[in-house]
């Protein structure tokens, strides 16, 4: 018997960045039980060369990645919806309409840090370790052991940490 493998949307509104680096670490870490795409509801056409730079650093592909609506990805069901907005800096959230289930982990844009290139590299860094961190947390979960419920309440407890 095959082990049931989980798609996760990783949700934002450019799909440059944090969605990418999502991406990039729950098909890392989670390989064999999770399969990610990242999408958004006003992709910026590119994906932002700080995220690739950073993927590079941690020794993650840096290749077939996109910025796409989520229009793209219609037809493929998913199990979870994480959106990585930072409500807090006054972000909207993308909305999409899907029975899987949903959580906020609202991250900090570092494509939009202005300062040296070292604070831009610092910015990005810090991003990816909340990221890291809670995919890490994400694929560590007992997934066929938990009800929709659940998997609710962990993936917003997870979502409220910094890693």
């Amino acid at each position: 018997m095959s082990q049931k493998i989980y798609n996760v949307l990783v949700l934002c509104t450019g799909n440059s960045c944090r969605s990418v680096m999502g991406e990039a670490l729950i098909n890392d870490l989670g390989a064999g039980r999770f399969k990610a795409y990242s999408a958004g509801s006003n992709p910026v056409g590119r994906i932002n060369a700080g995220a690739l730079a950073t993927l590079a650093r941690h020794g993650l592909p840096t290749e077939g990645y996109t910025s796409k609506s989520w229009e793209t990805l219609d037809g493929i069901g998913f199990d979870i919806l994480i959106a990585v907005c930072d409500s807090a800096a006054g972000e909207t959230c993308p909305v999409y309409l899907s029975e899987a289930v949903r959580a906020n982990w609202g991250v900090v844009d570092p494509g939009h840090v202005e300062g040296s290139p070292e604070e831009v590299v610092s910015a990005f860094e810090a991003t990816f370790a909340t990221l890291r961190h809670r995919v890490s947390r994400l694929v560590a979960l007992p997934m066929e052991a938990l009800t929709r419920e659940q998997l609710s309440e962990a993936l917003g407890r997870i979502g409220q940490e910094m890693g």
